[in-house]
């Protein structure tokens, strides 16, 4: 995905939760839909934390990319976490995450 068409997307109205916006815009005819992920390092310090949230990310819209979802999305997250693990992500938090995402999507 090109940095112009990030812009762009960026330029919608994003879904939001708690931890997550979601910008989607429908893809052009004929094109494949692309994805985009932010999770700062700010938020997330582990670059364990954010690989794996990353590649949750990637499965959850790439399988709705697959059957119902024909957009152009970019994932961000919002709020930091760990707060309560020193700064890791747990599997009690990730699935939290998990099924945010999945609602968005």
């Amino acid at each position: 995905m090109n940095s112009a068409r990030i812009s762009e997307l960026l330029k919608t109205r994003p879904k939001t939760n708690l931890s997550w916006g979601i910008y989607s815009v429908g893809a052009p005819n004929g094109a494949k839909p692309d994805l985009g992920i932010a999770v700062a390092k700010k938020l997330v310090k582990r670059a364990v934390d954010r690989n794996r949230l990353k590649r949750m990310i990637r499965e959850l819209v790439w399988a709705a990319q697959v059957t119902t979802l024909n957009d152009d999305v970019v994932v961000k997250l919002k709020k930091p976490i760990g707060r309560n693990t020193r700064g890791r992500l747990r599997k009690k938090e990730k699935d939290l995450l998990r099924s945010q995402v999945a609602e968005l999507i």
